[in-house]
């Protein structure tokens, strides 16, 4: 459904029924139901996919407990992301027919239906044909972090070949992903992550590895870039923009990216001084042409072999209130925890 359609609502559909994880009003993990589930089917535009695997991220349980507002149809099906095989494709869904493997990684917001199910009504111009030989498990675990690092890097941060980027969280999920698809983009990457993960994120290109956890990690970035940093993003949250910007060379960026509870003090005074730039970001404000631009740069590098999860639980759907109990309580990390029917 693209988004002037459902400005408008959709189309008459009939019934479908399937075997979801659901909430029936806004709440912690223990809310989520899991079984049969009538939700509208496939209307104008849309494309019915066979769910084959499907994750959890932090904005799901965002959406989940109400932190994060946005129109939600009850009973709501949770779940952002997918990858599974196109069952039929209805008038309108161009470009899609049974059999082909898809992927999505926008559903569950602004009124749409989630992933979490045996099936799942995606609005053709948010689903994407998978690349032959990709697991739709590596898929599925990459897909949501690596199109948040495509459009923090190029659509927000106007990341350009050259250029110097200093990655907080680097052995992250979204960390990871922007190291890869900064060094492919031929910018020099600085990866802040544990010493145990510095090969780890070399191995993803990234030129420099500090530390984070040394309080004098700005030195060393200081040191290792000393006509300052053009681009800095946080993917811990913890965002620390005096340091931030006191990295920056004059037109530098940040791009805030995550961080729910932090609230950093500007230093307004460096800030304009600098000409720099503070570009708030979240992914479920990209409009679908924004989706579909990172979607074809994470189809490309997960083709080549350069995009993949570090480390991955299958857990089956049933389990999604456990799912979203283990990502609220942090200790996930690099694992991503991917559901299937």
């Amino acid at each position: 459904m693209s988004d002037a359609f459902a400005e408008h609502g959709p189309a008459s559909s009939q019934p479908l029924t399937v075997r979801a994880a659901y909430i029936e009003r806004l709440g912690p993990p223990e809310e989520i139901r899991y079984g049969d589930l009538t939700i509208a089917g496939p209307g104008f535009g849309d494309v019915l996919v066979e769910v084959e695997a499907t994750t959890v991220n932090r904005v799901d349980t965002f959406i989940r407990s109400g932190a994060y507002r946005t129109p939600l149809p009850f009973p709501f099906v949770v779940g952002r992301d997918l990858a599974g095989t196109v069952v039929t494709a209805g008038p309108g869904a161009l470009g899609f027919s049974p059999g082909q493997r898809v992927w999505c990684n926008s559903l569950g917001h602004a009124g749409r239906q989630g992933a979490a199910a045996d099936r799942a009504v995606v609005p053709a111009d948010r689903l994407y044909h998978l690349p032959p030989g990709v697991s739709p498990i590596d898929a599925v675990a990459v897909a949501h972090s690596a199109a948040t690092a495509y459009l923090a890097l190029f659509t927000h941060g106007r990341l350009r070949p050259g250029q110097t980027v200093v990655v907080v969280g680097g052995a992250g999920n979204v960390g990871s992903a922007l190291v890869v698809m900064a060094a492919d983009a031929g910018a020099r990457v600085v990866a802040l992550a544990r010493p145990a993960a510095e090969d780890y994120c070399r191995s993803l290109g990234a030129a420099e590895v500090v530390d984070y956890r040394d309080d004098r990690w700005p030195d060393r970035v200081r040191r290792l870039c000393p006509d300052g940093v053009d681009l800095y993003l946080d993917t811990s949250g913890s965002n620390e923009l005096g340091t931030a910007v006191g990295l920056l060379r004059q037109r530098g960026r940040i791009v805030l990216l995550a961080g729910r509870e932090s609230r950093p003090v500007l230093p307004a005074w460096d800030v304009y001084t600098k000409d720099a730039t503070v570009t708030g970001f979240v992914i479920s404000q990209a409009t679908t042409a924004e989706l579909a631009e990172a979607a074809r740069a994470v189809n490309h590098l997960l083709a080549a072999g350069w995009l993949r999860p570090r480390r991955t639980e299958v857990l089956p759907l049933a389990q999604t209130a456990e799912a979203h109990r283990r990502m609220e309580a942090g200790t996930l990390r690099s694992l991503r925890l991917v559901l299937t029917p």
